[in-house]
């Protein structure tokens, strides 16, 4: 069985270190607020990728601002979270990127990179794994020295997907992409996202959510090889009415 870095990067969020606790936090650190990258947040690398996004915190407009700029790379940043499963949990940010992906195509793992994207990890369930998937989850831990998350959704600036639309990861159907931006009608500009990740959920697996465990900003371009600078704003997690 051949274990990549980027099946690594979708499998899971390997830089989450050591098993959730009470202490995990239920609200995340805003951009707009932190004194340094690890106010809050974490470093997300992977194996076998040497060339990292940079990060830097920006003012624009008076606000402070996360900056991510991808040439060739890939990491991201991670706030680990404990959020139980509820009806209603919205999901809320604004980005701005520089440019799509010429070569970017959500449905190839040639082309599996975004100028922006947030993940959304839920806790495993080994209860509904077979075999075979407790198996291969057993190999990446003893590989990667981590506890593993599982399910996630992988909201996107898409390029070639059409906004709204939701397709299994190239490399695992435990991923779940979802095109909330798409194309480069808006590049330059701030768009802001709000989604229900509980409803997204159901949609995209057909199952009841496990708590949430880790939120994730990321913009890559190990695939592709191409460049794209990102900002983010403030993400904000309340609950749904």
């Amino acid at each position: 069985m051949k274990i990549t870095a980027k099946s690594l990067i979708l499998l899971a969020f390997v830089s989450l270190s050591g098993p959730l606790t009470a202490a995990q936090p239920s609200t995340l650190t805003p951009f707009s607020t932190m004194q340094s990258l690890n106010d809050g947040w974490e470093p997300l690398e992977f194996p076998k990728i040497d060339q990292l996004t940079r990060y830097t915190l920006v003012t624009e407009d008076g606000r402070q601002r996360m900056k991510a700029t991808t040439e060739g790379g890939a990491s991201g940043l991670i706030a680990r979270v404990s959020l139980q499963p509820s009806d209603s949990l919205i999901l809320q940010w604004r980005w701005k990127i520089s440019n799509v992906f010429e070569h970017g195509d959500a449905r190839q793992k040639s082309g599996d990179d975004y100028a922006a994207r947030i993940y959304v990890a839920f806790e495993f369930q080994p209860e509904k794994a077979g075999f075979f998937e407790r198996a291969k989850r057993k190999t990446v831990e003893v590989l990667s020295g981590e506890t593993l998350p599982g399910n996630a959704l992988n909201y996107i600036w898409a390029n070639r997907l059409a906004e709204g639309e939701i397709v299994a990861n190239p490399y695992t159907d435990k991923t779940m992409m979802i095109a909330v931006s798409s194309g480069s009608e808006r590049v330059g500009e701030w768009v802001s996202v709000e989604r229900d990740i509980m409803a997204d959920y159901r949609t995209a697996f057909g199952e009841e959510p496990p708590p949430v465990v880790g939120i994730a900003i990321m913009s890559d371009s190990d695939n592709t090889g191409e460049k794209a600078t990102a900002w983010y704003g403030d993400i904000h997690l309340k609950p749904g009415l």
